[in-house]
C-alpha cells in the first residue's frame, strides 16, 4: 500500500529529515531527486530523522528526468501554492506518488505546466502567508492520503 513521497530537489537538511521521519511513519516510499542542497550525511539530515533514517525506503534519482522515466506510468499528484485544486479533490490511490518542489521556488514551471490536470494546492485562510513549510505540507497530504484509504 505504501505512498511515495517524492522531493524534487530539497534544499533544506532540516526539512528533508522530518519528511524522511515522517515517511518512516507513514510506511511510505521517499524518492529524493537531485540536485539537493545538503549531502544526506549531513548531520542536520540525521538529526531531524533522528535515528531512523537506516530504516526508511529511500530512493535516489540523479534528476527530475531520470525520476519521471522511471516512473512515466505511475499515478502521481503535484503539489504546487499555484494549483487550482486542493488536496481534498485527489482520488488518492495506493502507490501514488506525491511531488514536491524545493522550498524556494516549487515545483519548475516546466512541472507544473506539463501536469495541470494533476496540480494540487494546499488551501491556505490567510492573506498574510505565502505557502507552509514544505514538512508541514507533506505531513497534511500524507496524513489525508491515508485517511482515505482508510477501510
Amino acid at each position: 500500500m505504501p505512498y511515495n513521497i517524492v522531493l524534487i530537489e530539497p534544499e533544506i537538511p532540516m526539512n528533508t529529515g522530518n519528511i524522511g521521519r515522517l515517511s518512516l511513519a507513514t510506511g511510505a516510499n521517499l524518492h529524493l531527486v537531485k540536485p539537493f542542497g545538503f549531502e544526506l550525511d549531513d548531520k542536520r539530515v540525521k538529526r531531524a530523522g533522528l535515528d531512523y533514517w537506516q530504516h526508511i525506503s529511500l530512493f535516489t534519482y540523479e534528476s527530475a528526468e531520470e525520476f519521471f522515466a522511471a516512473h512515466k506510468d505511475k499515478e502521481m499528484a503535484f503539489f504546487s501554492s499555484h494549483g487550482d485544486k486542493d488536496h481534498w479533490s485527489i482520488d488518492y490511490k495506493e502507490d501514488m506518488f506525491f511531488i514536491f518542489g524545493k522550498e524556494s521556488k516549487g515545483l519548475s514551471k516546466e512541472i507544473t505546466d506539463n501536469n495541470q490536470d494533476k496540480l494540487y494546492k494546499i488551501p491556505l485562510y490567510s492573506p498574510h502567508i505565502r505557502s507552509l513549510n514544505l514538512a508541514n505540507a507533506v505531513s497534511v497530504v500524507m496524513y489525508e492520503g491515508l485517511r482515505n484509504l482508510r477501510p
